[in-house]
């Protein structure tokens, strides 16, 4: 029974299959029972989970490294446009500023014509010296024979960029060439702007080479654009400017406001400009430059302190009203330097002065001219003990 037992198990294992799924016999090799089976091994779940995360990885890595070189590339054109911007930047208000210096009248002045001294005066050299004219025409008009009403001397030191302005006494008894002996205020109406820098520069000993001219219905303009200027009135100037604001308001073809009573007040454009025309009150034609310089300071003062949207109003209502002999690029390099300028003393020539009746004319004569061109050369350049040229002397010799 026992060895019945054994055969049956013996033939049981013969005809169990192997775990394959294949049926093997007794004696079959091993190769023979791999050789029978032609399906190929299946994964089990672990291995087919291990072979997807693998492959996920790699695309995943693969993925990452594409967009890595997409942000590259786009920070590569961020950084890129970052100096293109700033260029964008500071050139904006460079060309808004040189487009519209083109709204300004230009002169094209004959410089043969302008004549100076020879000047022995080192100094001089560092300053930039520029003739501006307050023309006095009711009709607004820049280029004709008209009377300069107000002279004044700006000069900018190259340096330091301090602006000294002098105002030149519209009845300064200065030689005119092919004139004699006459008020400065005629030069302008006899031979344009050529011999009303010649007269400054022979009588003065300086050496302008350009001005600039502004009508009165710029700075009125200039002030409302500015939203008016802070003056102080007094009690004797009050009927007077009030009388010129109503004349100025006529000319311009504007509104006329009147000052109700003296003191520290915000004047607009107009009073502002009858307030500088105002020659009747004590100390005359002397107080009457001082107060144009004082409505100068007013505005320079106000504009430095405005928004760029006030400038720019500024620029569209006083370009177009003046008429000058600088060019768009010198214009240019000196408005970039705007806002260092500062303004250093401000006074009138001449100094020393009395004022008699001269061919039935009330002037203002220089005592001496000689002595007044030394002190102006201090006051304007700090030089010490200036020597006048020999036109200067002889100028001075001729009006004792």
């Amino acid at each position: 029974m026992s060895e019945r037992y054994y055969d049956d198990e013996r033939r049981s294992d013969r005809n169990r299959p192997d775990r394959s799924g294949t049926s093997t016999s007794r004696g079959s090799s091993p190769g023979s029972r791999r050789t029978k089976s032609n399906n190929p091994v299946k994964k089990s779940s672990v291995q087919r989970r291990s072979a997807s995360y693998n492959d996920r990885t790699r695309q995943s890595a693969s993925n990452a490294g594409k967009h890595r070189k997409k942000r590259r590339k786009k920070s590569a054109k961020r950084w890129f446009l970052v100096p293109i911007i700033l260029l964008l930047l500071i050139a904006i208000p460079f060309c808004f500023i040189y487009f519209n210096i083109s709204k300004i009248q230009t002169y094209k002045m004959d410089k043969n014509k302008i004549l100076m001294n020879t000047v022995n005066d080192p100094n001089m050299k560092n300053y930039k010296n520029i003739l501006i004219l307050g023309v006095d025409s009711r009709a607004n008009e820049l280029d004709k024979n008209t009377r300069s009403d107000s002279i004044i001397i700006a000069s900018i030191n190259k340096s330091t960029h301090e602006v000294k302005l002098t105002s030149v006494y519209r009845d300064t008894y200065l030689n005119v060439e092919g004139h004699n002996f006459t008020k400065a205020t005629h030069a302008y109406a006899y031979g344009g702007p050529e011999l009303a820098i010649s007269t400054i520069n022979r009588n003065l000993d300086l050496n302008i080479e350009d001005f600039v001219t502004v009508n009165f219905s710029a700075v009125a303009n200039v002030v409302d654009a500015l939203g008016g200027v802070e003056i102080d009135i007094t009690e004797d100037e009050l009927d007077y400017v009030n009388a010129y604001t109503r004349d100025v308001a006529r000319i311009n073809g504007t509104k006329c406001v009147y000052l109700k009573s003296a003191g520290r007040q915000i004047l607009d454009g107009n009073q502002a400009t009858g307030y500088c025309r105002v020659r009747y009150t004590k100390g005359g034609d002397f107080t009457r430059a001082q107060r144009q310089r004082t409505v100068m300071q007013a505005i320079f003062n106000k504009a430095k302190s405005s928004n760029p949207i006030t400038l720019y109003k500024v620029m569209n209502e006083m370009l177009p009203q003046i008429y000058t002999s600088l060019s768009s690029s010198d214009i240019f390099l000196l408005a970039l330097d705007g806002f260092a300028y500062k303004l250093g003393t401000d006074e009138g020539f001449p100094y020393e002065k009395t004022t008699p009746t001269i061919n039935k004319a009330s002037v203002v004569l220089p005592t001496t001219l000689e002595s007044n061109v030394i002190a102006l050369h201090k006051n304007l350049f700090g030089t010490e003990n200036y020597q006048p040229s020999n036109t200067v002397t002889e100028f001075s010799n001729a009006i004792k």
